[in-house]
C-alpha cells in the first residue's frame, strides 16, 4: 500500500507540472498521511537537515568552478590541445571533442556545461569540415554525458550523501569507467564517420603542438591536482571543489586575464542559481527519503526483486535497466535521489560493491541526460547549435547505443570497474 502511496502520489504531482523539489514534498506528506503520522515540524526539520551537510558544500564550488572555467578560457585551450594533437586524423574533429570531453569533465563535474561548451567551440568546425550537423550535435550531447562520471562529479557527491558511500572512492572509481565511455564513443564515431568525405585541420608541427601544450597548460594541471590530491589524502572532495573554484579563479584572472574582476558578479549569480535548484532538490528529498525509511519501501522493493537476489549480474541487470527507463522521464538529480534510498538496501543485502554500484548507477543516470523526451543535455546543445530536437536525436542514437554497450559491459564484467579502482585507490 505505503508503495502505491509513493510511485501515485510522487508521479501525480509531477503530471500536474509541479517542480520536482515540491513533488518530493507532497509525496512525502501523502505518506505521512498514509502513516497517520502526520507533522508539519517533522517535514520542516527534514528539508532543513537535508541540505545542513558538509560533503554537500562541494556543489556550489562545483558549479561555480564550471563557470569560471567557460568563462576564463580554460575549456577554449583544451580544445585547442586536443586539435593539435589528434585534429589532422580522419574524422579528427570528432576525437577533439571526445579527447576535449574527457578532460573537462576533469575541471567542472556538469554534463551541462560540458556540453554548452564543446557545443559552441565544436559543432561550427565539424560542420565547416563537412560533417552531417545532427552527427556533430549528437556527438557533443554523448560526450558531455562524461562530465559527471570524471571526477569531480557532482552526481557522485550526491550519491555519495545520500546512499552513505565514500565520495572519495567513487571519485576514483569513476576514471577508468569515464575513459570507458570516450573509447566507446570514439568507436562509434569511426563507424559513423568512415564514408564521409570530410576535410580535416592540417597536421600541426611539433612547435605548434608544443604551443598548444603549453599555453594549455595551466588548464591541464587541473585534472591532475584533483586525482592526486585525492589519491594520497591532501584534501576531502569538498575540499577539492574549493581548490577547483580558486584555482579556477586565479588562473581565468590571473594567468589567461580572460576574465574580467567586473564579469564576476554575473558569474557568482549565475552559480548561485543552478546552486539553489539542485540544494532545494537535496533538501525537499530528505523528506520522502525519510519516510521511505520509515514506511520500509524498500523491504517491499527487496520483496519484488527477490528471484534476482540469488545472481548479482541479472539483478544489477534488472535494476540498470529500470534506471534508463526512469531516466527517459527525469533529470539526473531528481532520479539519484528518489532512487538511491530504495535500492542501496537491495544492493547491500545482495553483497553488491556499493561503490561499484553507485558508478555505473551515475553511468546510467548520465546516459539518461541523452534520452529522449527530456533529455537535458540534448536540449543544452540544440539551444547552442541551433538545431531541432528531432534532429538531434537522429544524430544522438549510435553514440546513446555505444554507451549503453559499454554500460552492458561493465555489468557483466565488474572488474572492469572494481580493479582499476582499487589501484586508484590504494
Amino acid at each position: 500500500m505505503t508503495l502505491a502511496v509513493f510511485t501515485f502520489s510522487l508521479l501525480g504531482a509531477m503530471a500536474l507540472g509541479m517542480p520536482i523539489a515540491f513533488a518530493l514534498v507532497v509525496c512525502g506528506v501523502a505518506l505521512m498521511h498514509s502513516l497517520d503520522i502526520f507533522d508539519s515540524q517533522i517535514v520542516a526539520q527534514n528539508i532543513i537537515n537535508g541540505a545542513d551537510s558538509f560533503p554537500l558544500m562541494a556543489v556550489p564550488f562545483f558549479m561555480l568552478a564550471g563557470e569560471l572555467m567557460n568563462r576564463g578560457g580554460l575549456a577554449r585551450r583544451i580544445v585547442n590541445v586536443a586539435l593539435a594533437v589528434v585534429g589532422h586524423v580522419k574524422g579528427g574533429l570528432g576525437y577533439v571533442t571526445i579527447l576535449a570531453a574527457c578532460v573537462l569533465s576533469s575541471l567542472s563535474g556538469s554534463a551541462a556545461a560540458d556540453a554548452a561548451a564543446l557545443a559552441a567551440l565544436l559543432v561550427p568546425m565539424m560542420v565547416a569540415a563537412g560533417h552531417r550537423k545532427i552527427h556533430a550535435a549528437g556527438l557533443v550531447a554523448a560526450s558531455g554525458v562524461i562530465g559527471p562520471v570524471i571526477p569531480p562529479s557532482i552526481g557522485f557527491v550526491l550519491f555519495g550523501v545520500t546512499g552513505g558511500v565514500s565520495i572519495s572512492k567513487l571519485f576514483l572509481a569513476g576514471i577508468f569507467p569515464g575513459l570507458m565511455l570516450g573509447a566507446g564513443l570514439c568507436v562509434a564515431w569511426w563507424w559513423v564517420a568512415r564514408d564521409g568525405h570530410t576535410e580535416s585541420p592540417p597536421r600541426k608541427s611539433l612547435r605548434e603542438i608544443a604551443w598548444a601544450f603549453v599555453d594549455g597548460f595551466w588548464a591541464l594541471m587541473l585534472p591532475a591536482i584533483i586525482v592526486v590530491g585525492l589519491r594520497f589524502g591532501v584534501f576531502t572532495p569538498t575540499e577539492a571543489a574549493v581548490v577547483v573554484a580558486v584555482y579556477a579563479l586565479f588562473v581565468s584572472t590571473c594567468v589567461y586575464r580572460e576574465l574580467k574582476i567586473g564579469d564576476l558578479y554575473e558569474v557568482f549569480v549565475s552559480a548561485a542559481l543552478s546552486t539553489s535548484v539542485v540544494m532545494f532538490l537535496v533538501a525537499a528529498a530528505l523528506v520522502s527519503s525519510w519516510l521511505i525509511t520509515v514506511s520500509e519501501i524498500a523491504t517491499q522493493v527487496v520483496d519484488l526483486v527477490r528471484p534476482f537476489m540469488g545472481n548479482q549480474t541479472l539483478l544489477m541487470l534488472a535494476i540498470m535497466l529500470l534506471v534508463v527507463i526512469v531516466g527517459t522521464a527525469l533529470d539526473m538529480t531528481p532520479t539519484i535521489l528518489i532512487l538511491t534510498p530504495i535500492l542501496m538496501p537491495i544492493v547491500k543485502q545482495a553483497g553488491i560493491d556499493p561503490v561499484y554500484f553507485g558508478v555505473l548507477f551515475i553511468i546510467n543516470n548520465s546516459i539518461g541526460l541523452i534520452t529522449p523526451p527530456v533529455g537535458i543535455v540534448l536540449n543544452v546543445v540544440c539551444g547552442v547549435s541551433r538545431i531541432s530536437m528531432e534532429d538531434i536525436i537522429k544524430g544522438v542514437w549510435p553514440f546513446l547505443i555505444a554507451q549503453l554497450i559499454v554500460l552492458f559491459l561493465m555489468v557483466l564484467f565488474p572488474s572492469v570497474v572494481t580493479v582499476p579502482a582499487k589501484w586508484f585507490t590504494g
